[in-house]
């Protein structure tokens, strides 16, 4: 049991390091080579075809069709909602607000966690969310320039929209983890989610120009669909078939963390006692919510 939750912890953070480096990448893409529908669509398609092809060389699973309206519910709220309102709400928001808004997720999968899988409500996972949080906001802060007001609240209602469409999937898709293979699940979670997406990015989507892609922009455009969407997800729902859905969402606070040490490597950025602290106060808060309590 001990390794399985070693293994978990290790996907987890090996996703919330994609999820920090794909910051930095994504942005070279977006706009100038290909509209945000346009790229959600094509990550969509590109991590179904990824999904169903593994599915189909190592596993012959099938899903019981009792199950299938319940896949379709984690397709639009695991891929469709949540992954357009958060490309919609960036373009009326400013990343920064985006940033400091995502860090309600873990509260929401708590409190979602609480209701729909009865999973306890403990001093230690509250304490731990809430000493998460304050050392991502802290990170968050320091570094950047907010601003909420008349001008954003769209933008910012969409963001917060999305981190509870992505909260609601991480709970609703737990119970499945306890019946199939994580890559039964989230091939037909893909499937569901790429029909929805559809309508809404197939007009960006054909008017995308392959032949402008440099072998950069190939190299990026590729590591979000391979890495950021089908690799992060698959390792986000085998971390969620061993550990709690507050656990999976309590790495989000790592996100800044990494993103700071990766602008550190780069020589982008400087170490100071105030990231110091702030990744001493996130690793403590993983660590006390993916904590069992006796």
């Amino acid at each position: 049991m001990k390794n399985k939750s070693l293994a978990a912890h290790l996907a987890l953070f090996c996703a919330n390091l994609i999820y920090g480096i794909n910051y930095s990448v994504a942005k070279d893409v977006m706009g100038q080579y290909v509209q945000p529908f346009g790229f959600i669509l094509s990550r969509v398609i590109g991590a179904t075809l990824l999904f169903w092809l593994a599915h189909s060389l190592f596993y012959s699973e099938k899903v019981d069709k009792k199950d299938l309206p319940k896949l379709f519910l984690l397709g639009l709220f695991g891929v469709a909602v949540n992954q357009l309102l958060f490309f919609k709400g960036l373009d009326l928001t400013t990343p920064i607000n985006a940033s400091i808004i995502m860090t309600s997720n873990p509260i929401l999968v708590l409190i979602a966690a609480n209701f729909l899988l009865k999973e306890r409500l403990t001093l230690s996972k509250i304490f731990g969310i809430l000493l998460g949080l304050t050392g991502a906001l802290t990170l968050l802060f320091v570094k950047s320039d907010f601003s909420f007001g008349s001008q954003t609240w769209k933008g910012d209602l969409m963001v917060f929209l999305n981190a509870a469409s992505y909260g609601v999937y991480l709970v609703m898709v737990k119970p499945l983890m306890q019946k199939y293979k994580p890559i039964t699940v989230i091939k037909w979670v893909f499937l569901f989610g790429l029909i929805i997406v559809f309508p809404f990015g197939i007009s960006e989507f054909t008017e995308i120009d392959f032949h402008s892609f440099t072998p950069k922009i190939w190299f990026e455009f590729l590591f979000v669909i391979v890495a950021t969407t089908f690799l992060a997800y698959l390792l986000n729902i085998y971390a969620l078939k061993r550990v709690s859905p507050s656990v999976v969402s309590t790495y989000i606070y790592l996100q800044p963390l990494l993103a700071s040490i990766f602008a550190i490597l780069m020589h982008q950025d400087t170490i100071n006692w105030v990231k110091i602290i702030s990744a001493i106060m996130i690793f403590a808060g993983v660590y006390l919510v993916s904590k069992r309590s006796s």
